[in-house]
């Protein structure tokens, strides 16, 4: 079971309802991963996200780094032979992490000093993909 109030079943399917996409679509060829322009600062590779997703197996995916690596730059699911939008199910598990109070930055605890000197629209994109 999930550390979550949701079993590892419907932690999969939240993230398949949120993204749209069928998981099992993919077939782990591994492009996905290959043009990343972030794979170097991941801790999980993109193909295996989904993989360990395919399994049912959360608590690895929950505890990577990935998903707030990805910058939804699309690279991945242009590069995908299913069609499978792997940007939007990155999407997705950040979405769930925010709404399970579990954002990675905490942006109202940084020093005010950082946040003055950030543009309005890096503010806005880490309210949106980083915070909670």
């Amino acid at each position: 079971m999930s550390m979550f109030k949701k079993t590892n079943e419907e932690f999969v399917h939240e993230v398949e309802l949120l993204s749209g996409q069928n998981l099992f679509s993919c077939y782990q060829c591994g492009k996905c991963s290959a043009g990343c322009a972030f794979a170097n600062f991941m801790d999980m590779l993109p193909h295996q996200v989904i993989r360990f997703l395919q399994l049912k197996k959360v608590e690895p995916v929950i505890d990577a780094n990935t998903y707030w690596y990805c910058a939804a730059c699309l690279t991945c699911t242009t590069r995908c032979p299913k069609s499978v939008d792997l940007a939007s199910i990155m999407e997705a598990l950040r979405n769930i992490m925010i709404r399970e109070n579990r954002p990675y930055i905490q942006v109202f605890s940084l020093p005010v000093e950082i946040i003055e000197g950030f543009p309005q629209q890096a503010a806005v994109s880490a309210l949106r993909k980083l915070s909670g």
